[in-house]
């Protein structure tokens, strides 16, 4: 089984992220913020992975530092659960709908950490949730997972539709992209021999 389990600490945040990439989508979720925790849950249900985290922030100020410092713990978690990236897939996609909406997510377990992150949103908030949170999640779980993540948001008129479509696609590239690929044996998927 391919677990890790990650604390960061800051004056901002405390957090706890627990994860299994082999899992079944199992997930205990709290952040503090209730829209971060709805998508979090998509990234554990379509990628099939167990999470578990749990968040302290300074919620009463802002959302800005939980949601970013949960994107970084939780690519520190995939980064030690992928371990040496042996007989790794390393290559993962997804195109998800919902209603009008469409996105596409691309990820390579490259070591190199690259966000392209091009999502038209049509409102500057969802509830309470601001929409630009939704990159600095994804710049900090890259910066963390070591990989390049392309978010193409494509057709979309309702924000939520398309935050939505983006977290799911994500969950379903990753589960590609994290699988063990039983031809691969336990060789690197890089012709230099390193990720």
């Amino acid at each position: 089984m391919r677990t890790a389990e990650i604390s960061r600490n800051t004056n901002e945040t405390r957090i706890r992220v627990a994860i299994n990439l082999d899992g079944t989508g199992r997930q205990t979720i709290n952040t503090g913020v209730p829209f971060l925790d709805h998508m979090l849950d998509q990234i554990a249900r379509h990628g099939l992975i167990d999470l578990d985290i749990h968040c302290d922030g300074d919620t009463h100020i802002d959302d800005h530092h939980t949601v970013e410092d949960v994107g970084i713990t939780l690519g520190q978690a995939v980064a030690a659960a992928v371990g040496d990236k042996k007989g790794l897939r390393r290559y993962g996609h997804a195109y998800v709908p919902l209603d009008e909406a469409l996105s596409r997510v691309v990820i390579d377990f490259s070591g190199r950490p690259g966000l392209e992150f091009h999502v038209p949103f049509t409102r500057s908030h969802i509830g309470t949730f601001d929409v630009d949170l939704t990159q600095e999640f994804f710049q900090g779980f890259v910066n963390h997972a070591l990989m390049t993540l392309h978010i193409d948001n494509l057709r979309g008129t309702n924000s939520h539709h398309q935050c939505e479509t983006v977290f799911k696609a994500f969950g379903r590239a990753l589960r590609m992209a994290a699988e063990i690929d039983p031809r691969a044996g336990d060789t690197i998927p890089s012709t230099n021999g390193s990720l």
